[in-house]
């Protein structure tokens, strides 16, 4: 029997952050936690989109919110809290700048960690001491999600930086589930392969990453955001999108010298299957 899925009752209304979410992967999660019953409250750096998001999806409310900001995350979760006790944070917000680690100018560098992991770190700073001061007045637990990435799991040639960021979220993650499960906090990450997003649209044409990316299997910001929702309420701390390419990618850690052997090939059928869709 299919388990049932997380909602929120009516009875217990509780509120939800979704971090970047004025397009893309964010805007599937807060449409799909809208639908589970939380109160959402949109955030991105672009105020004006997360307003309109947040008007277009049915959300509680939407602000801008700079993500690298450490005391504006407590601000936000402050707010959220004012719709109601605060259920879920998910940290979404990220950037994508591709090129080996020898390319990137410093500004891409000092953004992909700042925005990638520090976000995250401040997100789940603020979350878990939010979740703490329900829980002194009588409202435990909660749920933090992260969206991570297949390429946590393993080299992804031409995004070395932007994998490396997404490795420390995913470990970010489950240490901290362990570290929080006493207090009926979960943490849960979701790895999707490439996401049909505008952030995999900004990579160059003819970079390594984008065609090592579309040699894997593209999934719509909806999957994952059903798949991300789903581990709420478990003990599940991370899961694959598909879950054959986490296999894979596993394999490719383990052993990367003679698998990266295989990054010709790769590259050559992402890029054939790029010139079939146009």
């Amino acid at each position: 029997m299919p388990r049932r899925s997380h909602t929120v009752p009516a009875h217990a209304p509780r509120s939800a952050v979704v971090t970047g979410g004025g397009r893309g992967i964010g805007e599937a999660i807060g449409t799909e936690l809208v639908r589970r019953g939380y109160r959402v409250l949109v955030t991105d750096v672009d105020a004006a989109a997360a307003a309109a998001t947040a008007t277009r999806i049915g959300a509680a409310a939407g602000v801008g919110y700079d993500v690298t900001d450490e005391h504006a995350a407590h601000d936000v979760a402050a707010r959220a809290r004012e719709l109601a006790p605060l259920g879920a944070w998910v940290n979404n917000a990220g950037v994508g700048f591709d090129g080996a680690l020898s390319e990137l100018s410093s500004e891409h560098v000092r953004a992909l960690v700042e925005v990638n992991l520090m976000g995250v770190v401040w997100g789940c700073r603020a979350a878990v001491a939010a979740f703490r001061e329900q829980t002194a007045a009588g409202t435990p637990g909660g749920d933090i999600g992260i969206t991570a990435s297949l390429s946590a799991l393993g080299p992804v040639p031409g995004l070395s930086l932007y994998a490396a960021t997404k490795a420390a979220v995913l470990s970010l993650a489950a240490a901290q589930a362990c570290e929080l499960r006493a207090e009926r906090i979960g943490v849960h990450a979701i790895c999707p392969d490439g996401v049909n997003t505008e952030l995999l649209r900004s990579m160059a044409d003819d970079g390594q990453a984008k065609a090592l990316v579309r040699s894997g299997v593209l999934v719509t910001p909806a999957q994952v955001a059903r798949a991300l929702a789903d581990m709420f309420g478990t003990r599940r701390v991370y899961r694959t999108l598909p879950g054959w390419r986490g296999a894979l990618m596993r394999s490719t850690a383990l052993a990367p010298g003679p698998m990266l052997r295989l990054e010709p090939v790769m590259r050559a059928i992402g890029r054939r299957r790029a010139r079939t869709l146009h």
